[in-house]
């Protein structure tokens, strides 16, 4: 994986765990983080021994200890979003896809709800790094020949291989996989099953898991592949001969493979080029200037 890869994977992971403040309210209730827990603000936020803090002060401390970065984080978006709007600045959903594809690997296990959820604010921020991209590096002109050149170096890397997530448990016999499997037709937790049948040590303290591996990885124990092959996601296999082991497989997640061409990859390696030769970090303030922008922590 490129170092650029890697940082604008990074900077998507950063971005998705700023937390939003929601306030004010006609009413004085406020929500948090569009949670459920209402905030009447005419009451104490907390209180330690005899002393309280009041919801102003709590309010001031946020806005005074994060409330600029925030507001410019805000800020930020709205200009990209524009002007990426006006210019008409759109980002390949395959592209899209491939980012998401390879954070999720970074992940462990989640439920569907939290993929959905995860996946919504990925989509998110990628979109607005890769406009940024393209909004910084608009008047740059990089020559065909090194942006070829750089495509075939590092043409590997740009494909996501198809891959499979999987926990699995791992016993001495059938006897014990089918009192196992029984237990998890009952409504039993597979991880917690794991922990108390499985004999693979490596993986049974972690409730059985196994992690991501590419399709085509020669580590895949004998028989998983094809078993996962025939699986839907979130679902349990029968119990199966592996070697001289019997094993039950919870697959989790499939990727499929995702694969580019020069000419689907062109606009976006330039953009990584023009960014290298401008020397300039990935931010949207130097774009400022193009709209009307006006802040409370202007000087």
């Amino acid at each position: 994986m490129n170092k650029k890869l890697l940082w604008g994977m990074i900077v998507v992971l950063l971005i998705t765990n700023i937390t939003t403040l929601i306030f004010w309210g006609q009413t004085g209730i406020g929500s948090i983080d569009g949670g459920n827990m209402g905030i009447d603000q005419t009451e104490p936020v907390a209180s330690v021994g005899d002393q309280t803090i009041s919801y102003d002060e709590w309010i001031t401390a946020l806005r005074e200890n994060n409330g600029e970065n925030q507001l410019k984080h805000l800020i930020n978006q709205q200009v990209v979003q524009q002007l990426a709007d006006a210019n008409n600045v759109t980002i390949d959903e395959k592209i899209i896809a491939r980012e998401i594809a390879l954070l999720t690997t970074m992940q462990g296990v989640m439920t569907e709800e939290e993929t959905n959820r995860k996946e919504a604010e990925w989509r998110e921020d990628i979109i607005h790094r890769y406009q940024l991209e393209a909004l910084l590096t608009a008047d740059a002109n990089i020559p065909d020949e090194d942006i070829r050149s750089y495509y075939e170096d590092y043409r590997d890397q740009y494909d996501v291989q198809a891959s499979t997530q999987i926990s699995h448990i791992v016993v001495d016999g059938f006897e014990t996989a089918e009192k196992v499997h029984t237990e998890l037709e009952n409504g039993a937790s597979f991880s917690l099953l794991a922990q108390e049948y499985s004999i693979d040590d490596e993986t049974k303290d972690e409730g059985g898991y196994f992690g991501f591996l590419v399709n085509t990885s020669q580590f895949w124990p004998a028989g998983y592949l094809d078993k996962v092959e025939e699986m839907e996601e979130r679902t349990y296999s029968e119990p199966f001969q592996s070697n001289e082991n019997v094993v039950i497989i919870y697959l989790h997640r499939k990727l499929p493979p995702i694969t580019f061409d020069y000419e689907e990859m062109k606009p976006y390696v330039e953009r990584e080029l023009a960014m290298d030769e401008l020397d300039q970090s990935l931010s949207a303030e130097s774009l400022w200037d193009e709209l009307d922008v006006e802040w409370m922590y202007e000087e």
